[in-house]
């Protein structure tokens, strides 16, 4: 890689990939700039040939602090996050965890800055495995796969590994639990989808909690099947007595006088005799005996 003249520009962009190490605390950055203002800059500072840093982070703060000019070179490369991620993991004191955190998410910024907006639905972390990827960085396919849980089902916690604030193993833990909880979800949806579309739509629509449609989904039953044993009551009522009145002359003996709840009518029969007719015909459709 050739030397580079001095960026003259006020800033200098950091490449995304570098942007997620961890930056040098204080006393270690101090102890960087101490030396270097002693022995000078061993290890100049790598662009890419557009301009955004590749490695040496922590180096141009120090030579900002110890006011000494950086030495610059250009990556000709054509693989800058696999440039990153290898001189940084090897040179960086990260636990195996921070590692496989950094490693997954620069390749899901990677994979994410590389598609188009039409391309995105199409572009995911399936087109590069966890096990080209354990190649490539010398990782155990088992971190990059627990990693890869973590950034897809507990996406809040992959800075935290990457910080060290919290250990891979304990993210891990929470992302099976939250995947779980969407896979439960998701049967359950689909189940709402089978008994109740009109339910399911609303919970995707986000006007009701999938909570909320299965209590309405089961009131519905409920209600549901106190209408169907009020209909059946009823018509065990009505329906049974008319059929042993058939050939007998119960129809002749009928009087007026001594109805009830109003005489019956011709029009009554004739509703009767629909009604009768609506009940067979629902019969047959429900193959009842």
């Amino acid at each position: 890689m050739p030397l580079s003249p001095y960026p003259r520009s006020p800033t200098i962009e950091f490449h995304p990939t570098i942007a997620l190490f961890p930056v040098l605390d204080e006393d270690d950055l101090n102890a960087l700039a101490h030396d270097i203002r002693e022995n000078g800059l061993h290890q100049p500072i790598v662009l890419d040939r557009q301009g955004l840093l590749l490695d040496g982070r922590g180096r141009l703060k120090a030579c900002e602090l110890a006011s000494v000019e950086p030495d610059f070179i250009t990556y000709q490369g054509n693989a800058p996050d696999a440039y990153i991620l290898s001189v940084n993991l090897r040179r960086r004191s990260l636990t195996r965890g921070q590692a496989a955190m950094i490693t997954v998410k620069a390749r899901s910024v990677s994979e994410h800055d590389d598609c188009s907006v039409s391309e995105q639905t199409a572009c995911s972390e399936t087109e590069q495995t966890a096990r080209s990827l354990g190649e490539e960085t010398g990782i155990s396919l088992a971190l990059i796969g627990r990693a890869g849980t973590v950034l897809r089902h507990a996406p809040d916690l992959v800075d935290p590994v990457i910080s060290g604030a919290m250990g891979l193993d304990e993210a891990y833990t929470v992302a099976r639990e939250n995947k779980a909880k969407a896979n439960s979800a998701e049967v359950q949806l689909a189940r709402l989808r089978e008994e109740d579309p009109e339910l399911a739509e609303r919970v995707v629509e986000g006007t009701l909690t999938l909570t909320g449609a299965w209590a309405e989904r089961t009131e519905r039953v409920e209600e549901d099947k106190r209408q169907r044993r009020v209909a059946t009551r009823l018509l065990d009522e009505l329906v049974p007595p008319l059929a042993q009145a058939r050939g007998t002359r119960t129809f002749a003996r009928y009087d007026p006088a001594f109805a009830g709840s109003g005489p019956i009518t011709r029009e009554t029969i004739a509703h009767a005799m629909t009604a009768l007719s609506e009940m067979d015909q629902v019969w047959q459709e429900r193959d009842l005996p």
